[in-house]
């Protein structure tokens, strides 16, 4: 059912304040109303109902039988919504929903998370595994990992890493070969990712024509944890981080042939929208963020494959 524009639910809040303390003034005070509009919210109240609420006596203030009768469902039902309300601020204040992109988010958010949970153990965190929308007129959850070369109008944005990549590969794969010794070897292995945009950049700097490179027809549409799992089951050369895949590398699954790497002009960014960003469990993430992986690239040496600065927020 729903409330006309004509329900007097501001005079039932009045009603109800009055009733439990029996005085139109501190009635007002409580309200923050002066007595006259006390007065006036009743009189609306009385005048829709067709009856007083109210036995108005010099000093007291009595309920009549409707007053009585209005009062214990008033009541009833602004503690209902009073729990309602309580209840919604509750389930915002202690759910961090998260947006990543696939590979950030099984690779490295999931799995520093527990830290996370266990400083902020009154959070609970909704982790979602998507590329999320380009602009910043949809912010599905409270804050977004998104990719880009540079920040997004509409949102704060904080630098979080800039990746660089290179070669990587199964070594049975290289062992089928002869093995890795040269660059040029590449172009006798099929390649997994798309060579028709940056990472000609790493050819060119090694001498190599990328035309020359054969391509699995495989559309990995751009995830790197696709690309990563086609290249440890042996079906060619992928273009990836250390960043993500460096336990990868040590367990042998993967092999780093040369040094050399590039980065795609684009980078990670923790984004929100200006409206949250004073909110305690936005600024607790984004603190932890930056100091966990300022710590983990220190830790395992991957300054050199990840360039991280922060910038100003806009």
């Amino acid at each position: 059912m729903k409330l006309s524009r004509q329900f007097p639910l501001n005079a039932l809040r009045v009603f109800e304040a009055v009733a439990r303390l029996r005085n139109f003034t501190r009635a007002g005070e409580e309200l923050g109303m002066t007595q006259t509009a006390v007065t006036y919210q009743i009189k609306l109240l009385e005048d829709y109902l067709g009856a007083e609420v109210f036995i108005r006596r010099p000093r007291a203030l009595q309920l009549t039988e409707t007053g009585e009768s209005l009062i214990a469902k008033i009541t009833d039902a602004f503690a209902l919504l009073t729990d309602a309300v309580t209840d919604a601020r509750r389930t915002i204040g202690e759910t961090l929903e998260i947006q990543s992109p696939p590979t950030f988010a099984s690779h490295w958010l999931s799995r520093h998370l527990g830290d996370f949970q266990n400083r902020t153990p009154h959070l609970s965190v909704r982790l979602n595994r998507t590329m999320g929308p380009a602009g910043a007129d949809a912010m599905p959850g409270d804050v977004a990992i998104r990719i880009g070369p540079e920040p997004w109008d509409g949102l704060v944005c904080h630098h979080l890493l800039t990746l660089h990549y290179t070669p990587m590969l199964h070594p049975k794969l290289a062992d089928s070969i002869g093995g890795m010794t040269e660059p040029a070897d590449l172009l006798k292995l099929p390649w997994i990712s798309d060579t028709k945009d940056i990472w000609t950049g790493w050819f060119d700097a090694m001498g190599l024509d990328p035309q020359r490179i054969r391509h699995v027809n495989l559309n990995t549409f751009g995830a790197l944890d696709l690309q990563a799992n086609a290249a440890m089951s042996g079906h060619g050369v992928a273009m990836l981080s250390p960043f993500f895949f460096a336990d990868e590398l040590a367990s042998g699954r993967l092999i780093q042939p040369f040094e050399n790497s590039i980065g795609d002009g684009k980078s990670y960014w923790l984004t929100y929208a200006p409206s949250r960003r004073n909110q305690p469990k936005i600024r607790a993430f984004k603190a932890w963020i930056e100091e966990t992986l300022a710590r983990d690239l220190a830790e395992r040496d991957l300054i050199t494959f990840a360039d991280r600065e922060i910038s100003p927020s806009t």
